[in-house]
């Protein structure tokens, strides 16, 4: 039976004709109906042997999962007891990672209320479109980014309070108020299908979603890619840069590590390429998260300094380019997990580790989800064949008051937007998002591809390729590259990449296109923006 008083979220999920199958195959995910995800893996640490283990790390403390657990109760009981938030009130949350940040969404899940994680760069225009859809009554919000939800905060008159953390001179802030609890709280008692969090999409479309999860879509996640693929040790210790705000981030670097007993390491300052291998040496870290491009950026500093303790290294945020996989499998040793997930579903549900790579493939299905390749009817095409990537598993997508749930919804599987091809042993290739490819004189050509090539080239730093409108072949390939230090963006380089290009993979996908820019259009979590460079003049 639901706990949560508040049906906000609950009243505005997709009628049951849009929603997703659920599928729940695997003995480990038979879960029962009522749980709370912060007491599954935080409260019942002790009895599993983490009570007394590292949880949170950071330069200036480090919490146990006992420690944690007080902290976390605290929180909630400022939330409850001084600010009167009932089950199922949502909940703003604004902060870069750090341990105070991952307390306070524990803090907020376990007294039954909706996480709303936002990023740290959003404008006042974008937070104000995120409380307008969530309509959260509370704010978290560290304090050197107060401004911006303030000024949001004016044209928001639902949001009613902001309490600061990470602002130790206040005697109003998140900590001063926390300090004075017993740090006893008994956790709400949700419903395994009541809502743990809103996960606003990170906008690679300029068009910001809301998908729910439940706390038992949270728990199911646990069990399939971090148990059968990841495979966290206790004695882990995790460090990344993918925000808690993304679900990417979240997973990696505080729900699956708690429910491995490992350990995460925030550090107190920006990461830069150079920084994240000095501090993965500093720290012993042996699991790192991070995109693509900053792995690719890492490669020389990792070659120079070595990373001996780490031994899991895993990419997603983007496509992995296989000249990236290399690049940091000859400066380590170590083979890179790819994966592919979404918001949509929390998080991976294609990878694959260590023996069960291969080359240019992101891997198979999840155990616990079940892939295809299909048409636009929904129909599985010959293995071989590019289509539209289906799923279906224990989560799936349930927008919040969106009339694009049956964009992403259709006869119960889930489609993520990707076109992909699958090998006969079960492999998917990816191609590119399903409105990325680009369709050129009748050839189909996936723009991920052009850019592997177009990185081995030892000139191209980075590099992003979209379809440009064209009046004899319909669209043409278009190249934006950013070059390395000493290279010359002139016409005699167009030509060589161009030539590299038709040398690397099949002559008709090279780019007839090539511009040289100083940087690329990314997300705050890595995400190379097509959609940007295609409104470029």
């Amino acid at each position: 039976m639901s706990a949560q008083v508040d049906r906000f979220v609950h009243d505005r999920l997709p009628p049951a004709d849009q929603l997703p199958v659920f599928r729940y195959d695997l003995p480990e995910l038979q879960l029962p109906d009522q749980l709370n995800l912060v007491e599954e893996l935080l409260d019942k640490a002790a009895a599993k042997g983490f009570g007394d283990k590292p949880m949170l790390r950071s330069p200036a403390l480090t919490l146990t999962y006992a420690e944690a657990a007080v902290e976390v109760n605290r929180i909630a009981q400022v939330l409850t007891e001084d600010l009167g938030l009932v089950p199922g009130n949502r909940v703003l949350l604004r902060g870069g990672n750090s341990i105070a940040m991952a307390l306070s969404w524990l803090a907020v899940a376990k007294a039954g209320l909706v996480a709303v994680a936002t990023m740290p760069l959003l404008r006042a225009k974008e937070l104000g479109e995120i409380i307008d859809k969530s309509q959260p009554v509370v704010a978290l919000c560290e304090g050197k980014l107060l401004d911006e939800l303030l000024t949001a905060q004016k044209a928001c008159p639902t949001l009613a309070t902001i309490v600061a953390f990470n602002q130790p001179d206040s005697t109003d802030s998140l900590a001063a108020r926390a300090a004075n609890k017993s740090g006893v709280f008994v956790a709400c008692p949700t419903a395994a299908d009541d809502i743990a969090l809103l996960a606003f999409t990170s906008g690679t479309t300029g068009k910001p979603k809301a998908p729910v999860t439940t706390h038992r879509d949270v728990l199911a996640m646990c069990e399939t890619w971090p148990r059968h693929v990841l495979q966290a040790r206790s004695d882990d210790i995790v460090i990344g840069s993918p925000p808690l705000a993304f679900t990417f981030g979240l997973g990696g670097l505080l729900i699956y590590p708690m429910w491995a007993g490992s350990s995460v390491y925030f550090p107190d300052r920006p990461y830069n390429p150079e920084a994240m291998v000095q501090l993965i040496n500093e720290v012993g870290a042996t699991i790192c998260y991070t995109a693509p491009t900053f792995y690719r950026q890492m490669a020389p500093f990792a070659q120079r300094d070595g990373v001996p303790a780490l031994r899991i290294c895993v990419s997603a945020g983007e496509a992995l380019p296989d000249a990236t996989r290399q690049l940091w499998k000859d400066a380590t040793g170590i083979e890179m997990l790819d994966g592919i997930g979404g918001t949509e579903v929390f998080h991976f549900y294609i990878s694959a580790a260590g023996a069960d790579v291969r080359r240019g493939a992101i891997g198979k299905a999840v155990p616990g989800f079940t892939a295809k390749v299909v048409d636009d009817a929904g129909n599985e095409v010959p293995r071989g064949t590019v289509g539209k990537l289906a799923i279906i598993g224990p989560v799936g997508c349930r927008y919040l008051d969106d009339a694009r749930q049956t964009d992403y919804v259709k006869d119960g599987w889930n489609y993520p937007g990707d076109a992909f091809r699958q090998d006969d042993d079960g492999y998917f290739f990816y191609q590119a998002r399903a409105d990325d490819m680009i369709v050129s004189a009748g050839y189909n050509i996936g723009g991920p591809e052009v850019e592997d090539a177009l990185l081995k080239h030892p000139a191209v730093a980075e590099c992003g390729v979209i379809g440009k409108p064209d009046p004899d072949r319909g669209t043409v390939v278009k190249a934006y590259c950013v070059l390395k230090p000493g290279s010359i963006g002139d016409a005699v380089l167009v030509k060589a990449l161009q030539d590299h290009v038709k040398a690397t993979i099949a002559p008709f996908k090279y780019p007839r296109e090539i511009e040289f820019v100083d940087v690329l259009p990314r997300t705050e979590t890595g995400k190379l923006q097509r959609f940007r460079l295609r409104q470029t003049p």
